[in-house]
């Protein structure tokens, strides 16, 4: 099975970029491509309304601090995570996924830089004491 890897530095540290992406209700307040979360099992799973279409995300491991990975339903891809590496005062952030067309390759690429940039941007304005009710992710 093909898989795509982006790795971004952000001037934020793991346990604030792992406390955001934990907190996947959340996530339509920072990720560009997700417009609405409903839980539909305490803490693993979740529907997320997209701006590529419905998916359904199981949680499927998660180690504070360093990673988060799910299972998908709905996406091109199959499974995703994230990897935090702390590095200093920056934390390296690996996003993956692994996906069935090999066609996709190239807009998975892009797709995980942009979901990438949006998470930078949040982190970074949380990590300097921003206020996440204020955040605005356009």
């Amino acid at each position: 099975m093909p898989q795509i890897e982006v790795k971004k530095e952000m001037k934020a540290t793991a346990k604030t970029i792992y406390d955001i992406l934990d907190d996947t209700m959340d996530m339509a307040k920072w990720n560009l491509v997700v417009r609405e979360v409903e839980e539909l099992e305490p803490d693993k799973k979740y529907f997320l309304k997209t701006n590529v279409g419905d998916i359904t995300a199981t949680r499927t491991e998660s180690v504070p601090n360093e990673k988060i990975s799910t299972s998908q339903v709905g996406s091109p891809m199959t499974e995703m995570g994230y990897i935090l590496k702390s590095k200093g005062d920056t934390t390296e952030v690996t996003i993956w996924g692994k996906f069935d067309d090999p066609g996709q390759e190239q807009m998975l690429m892009i797709a995980g830089d942009v979901f990438l940039k949006s998470l930078k941007k949040y982190s970074e304005y949380i990590e300097a004491g921003g206020d996440p009710k204020e955040f605005k992710k356009k």
